[in-house]
């Protein structure tokens, strides 16, 4: 006998009366003139799950648009199965799809070799094949069909499609049952819901780049278009250089990862990822010290980078591998030249907008700069959180001819932080933690959970932060790196990458505690839910095997630098 009740719609804040067994989509389409919009997904319980979700009991439901945060990761993937059965569909058998990174605005994809090795060089009209096939599917409006399977039931299916690293994931993680979607008879998995069917992803494009195309959803400033590229060959290369090392080192996914975790090698994973962070800020340390002697230049060295992204141990050990070079570092912060509270601007929401480039005496700073380059002894200014302005007491600071002066803050590659100074005086670093390591071939991980979790996980052990307040701060945070950091990478010298292949492996462990305290009935579980089910691919590995020169104790704690 079927069973009638009400669910509780967030969006008409109304009860909806719904059956046992109907699905979201149904539900939707009783209530769409209310709703006034084609929903792409919904929060259910503020978990978000597609459209063919049944419902049983009563719920609270809120259904979303492809244009929210939820909405858009169930449109990429989405975008991405399309992409994935057009490449089946018109590549010779064996093609296989790799979507290795986000850059440009899109999605960076190369076609393989069945090998995985081998990369297949592709002619323009091999793009606009594959590009026409998906419209195809787009205009077929074929179902994103969702099954639930017991794992070794899975397995013979991504074997037979040649989904050899979805298979050493499942194969590590253990997990009973697997879910997976299917497109036209074409089998996939992603760690999250996906649309009703193909009509829902309407604007995409591909276009030609580097060994492969990018794949580009819409513009998010105009939504009936498709995104266009924007030029980041820095980005590039310092993500090419990482997935080379990955190559190597024979980690390029999570499976990979789990592997050796399993085996007990992760000894050596940690000391080869280590060494290669010691030898890029060597390279960046020779080249300031080339500058230095042939040019007279990169006296001031400023370290810019986006939330959690390992400035501040990056510049300690910078100023390690500077020594190296016979130069003694000096370090100031950013943070002294803050002006006084009631100067700050304020963001959309009347709060202080501390990551704002006005937040900052731009005048005081560059004044101190031009004196501390022309020889002059100055006194560095103190800012006061608790006062909310500027203190003055003794700091003198004075360079001499063997000093580089090293600047840590957000603001380091905008050219108007310091615009009245010579240039060639200044070396601008480029600090992210650019994540090579995939999931699998069609599921990459996005840099920013990786800095997300090392900003809960940091919050919590040094501010005394909840989850929950850090993921309600973290929209803030990246629409502040959106204006003030993203638009200015290109103008460094030097790209750092910070991220190692281990850590979300170490992550794991403190992470997960505190996404679990995050509150049912808070919109933000959904986000704890998303994370914590990420995390779950990722096998354990201990914290004791971390050197306390580590950027990843920058987050963890036990480190032997002092912050």
């Amino acid at each position: 006998m079927s069973k009638f009740f009400k669910i509780y719609c967030v969006n008409t804040g109304s009860y909806v009366e719904a059956e046992g067994g109907d699905s979201l989509g149904d539900i939707a389409a009783r209530i769409h003139e209310q709703l006034g919009f084609s929903p792409i997904c919904a929060r259910v319980n503020n978990k978000t799950e597609d459209l063919a979700f049944p419902v049983f009991s009563p719920k609270q439901v809120e259904f979303l648009d492809r244009y929210t945060s939820s909405g858009k990761r169930v449109y990429t993937r989405s975008l991405c199965m399309m992409l994935y059965k057009a490449v089946a569909d018109v590549m010779p058998e064996g093609t296989r799809l790799r979507i290795e990174h986000s850059i440009s605005k899109g999605y960076y994809c190369r076609l393989l070799h069945a090998d995985g090795l081998r990369h297949i060089d592709l002619s323009d009209e091999d793009i606009v094949r594959i590009f026409a096939r998906m419209c195809e599917l787009r205009d077929a409006a074929l179902p994103f069909t969702r099954h639930e399977r017991l794992t070794k039931d899975v397995l013979p299916i991504f074997r037979r499609q040649g989904l050899l690293n979805k298979v050493a994931l499942l194969e590590t993680t253990h997990e009973l049952y697997t879910t997976f979607y299917k497109l036209d008879g074409l089998a996939d998995s992603y760690y999250g819901a996906l649309a009703p069917d193909t009509s829902y992803i309407a604007v995409f494009d591909l276009k030609p780049y580097k060994q492969g195309f990018l794949l580009l959803g819409y513009d998010p400033a105009n939504r009936d278009v498709p995104q266009q590229p924007v030029t980041q060959e820095k980005m590039y290369h310092a993500f090419t250089d990482y997935l080379r090392f990955n190559q190597v080192i024979r980690v390029s996914n999570v499976g990979e990862l789990n592997q050796v975790v399993q085996k007990r090698q992760t000894a050596q994973l940690i000391n080869v990822a280590e060494a290669l962070h010691d030898k890029l800020l060597g390279r960046i340390s020779d080249e300031i010290a080339r500058r230095r002697r042939e040019e007279d230049g990169a006296r001031v060295v400023l370290l810019a980078g986006p939330s959690s992204s390992g400035k501040t141990t990056t510049t300690k050990r910078l100023a390690i591998q500077l020594m190296t070079n016979l130069m003694t570092p000096k370090m100031i912060s950013l943070d002294d030249y803050f002006v006084d509270r009631d100067k700050t601007p304020r963001d959309e929401t009347g709060d202080y907008d501390y990551e704002s480039l006005y937040a900052l005496d731009l005048e005081r700073l560059n004044s101190d700069l031009r004196r501390l380059l022309a020889g002059e002894e100055i006194n560095l200014p103190t800012y006061s959180f608790e006062l909310g302005r500027r203190v003055e007491k003794p700091r003198p600071l004075r360079l001499e001819p063997h000093d580089v002066l090293l600047i840590e803050g957000i603001h380091g590659l905008n050219p108007e932080l310091t615009s009245e100074i010579d240039q060639k005086d200044v070396f601008k670093i480029y600090v992210s933690a650019l994540t090579t390591l995939r999931i699998d071939d069609h599921n990459w991980i996005p840099t920013n959970d990786n800095r997300l979790l090392r900003r809960i996980v940091r919050d919590h052990k040094y501010r005394h932060t909840t989850a929950l307040d850090t993921l309600r701060r973290w929209p803030s945070v990246r629409r502040g790196e959106e204006r003030w950091i993203f638009p200015y990478q290109e103008n460094a010298d030097a790209t750092f990458n910070s991220s190692l292949l281990f850590e979300l492996g170490v992550m794991k462990e403190y992470a997960e505690p505190l996404l679990r305290e995050v509150p049912h009935d808070c919109e933000e579980y959904g986000e704890a839910h998303r994370l914590l089910k990420f995390l779950s691919y990722f096998s354990p590995i201990p914290t004791d095997q971390i050197p306390t020169t580590s950027l990843l104790r920058e987050f963890l704690g036990g480190s032997s630098f002092k912050y």
